[in-house]
């Protein structure tokens, strides 16, 4: 009974293969660092999907040039459990959500469980990529054909990365620190009315001397359509009391004549600078993104 044996070529083939698409995940893990609900788990969580993305991604060059077609049809498998990926972090975030300062909000929730689903897909991608580079190169000399997987593999990194890469509201928008002041009770930053719900002297006073705010001014007025949007701001207060800590009250209000945007709270670590980045950095939601090409069409009429 003759059995097929998988050459060493193609075991090379595999470990190079696997290695880089494993690599290209460990790369992106740094990236949902602050989305993440914990840090060892959900290292280890993303870290070892990875790897099988990256596993899937490698054994289907050996797989063909073997005539083994049943083994690529798990290739279909992989996109299944990818989303299941996203759907089991979707609902694990949902469960977090009455323990946060603040809450996510559904939108970014969303666009979080998306992001890390996407993440298998560059590594079975990286992957597949140096397998299929090693593959047509098949030089005699096995370290040149290791090199160009390699490179491939980061080069694909690379064009993901930057195809994939999503914009902040540090890009729309410019965000500085805001001077809170209080009257009769009634809670202003920068002049804007805020809040009237602070009711006691003491939160008055609390909010007076411990309080912080910022004020986020968009670049151009269809940045507006963004900023507005309560998921947007939602996950914005998300990041400034996941950064600074929440000792007490929060408040949102947008300024319907100017578009600004006000985020305050009394924060635990009360640090403007640290503030304002976190704004800076929170991602732009995919449910506000607007493109200008579509909303500037012209219309014909019609008889």
């Amino acid at each position: 009974m003759k059995t097929d044996i998988i050459s060493t070529e193609h075991i090379i083939m595999i470990i190079v293969a696997i290695s880089t698409g494993t690599c290209a995940r460990i790369l992106t893990v740094k990236e949902d660092f602050r989305q993440y609900p914990s840090y060892p788990n959900g290292y280890l969580t993303n870290l070892v999907t990875g790897f099988v993305a990256a596993a899937l991604g490698a054994v289907a060059i050996p797989a063909l040039m073997t005539k083994n077609f049943i083994a690529v049809t798990f290739l279909t498998l992989a996109i299944q459990q990818f989303r299941d990926v996203r759907k089991a972090e979707r609902e694990s975030l949902k469960d977090l959500e009455d323990a946060e300062y603040t809450s996510r909000g559904n939108a970014y929730i969303d666009g979080i469980a998306k992001t890390f689903e996407a993440r298998n897909y560059f590594a079975l991608i990286v992957s597949f990529g140096s397998a299929l580079t090693m593959q047509l190169i098949n030089s005699k000399i096995m370290a040149i054909n290791i090199v160009s997987g390699i490179i491939t593999g980061f080069i694909l990194l690379f064009v993901l990365k930057r195809f994939s890469k999503g914009k902040t509201i540090g890009d729309i928008a410019e965000v500085e620190s805001g001077i809170i002041s209080l009257k009769n009770n009634d809670l202003y930053v920068n002049g804007i009315y805020v809040t009237n719900l602070l009711g006691s002297d003491d939160a008055s006073s609390l909010f007076q001397k411990e309080g912080i705010a910022a004020v986020i001014s968009p670049n151009e007025e269809r940045f507006r359509i963004t900023l507005d949007h309560f998921g947007q701001q939602q996950a914005a207060l998300f990041e400034a009391t996941r950064t600074l800590g929440l000792k007490r009250y929060h408040y949102t209000r947008k300024d319907f004549e100017n578009g600004k945007v006000i985020i305050t709270f009394v924060p635990i670590l009360k640090d403007a600078d640290r503030l304002i980045e976190a704004i800076k950095k929170t991602p732009l939601l995919e449910s506000t993104k607007k493109n200008k090409d579509v909303l500037s069409t012209n219309f014909v009429g019609r008889n």
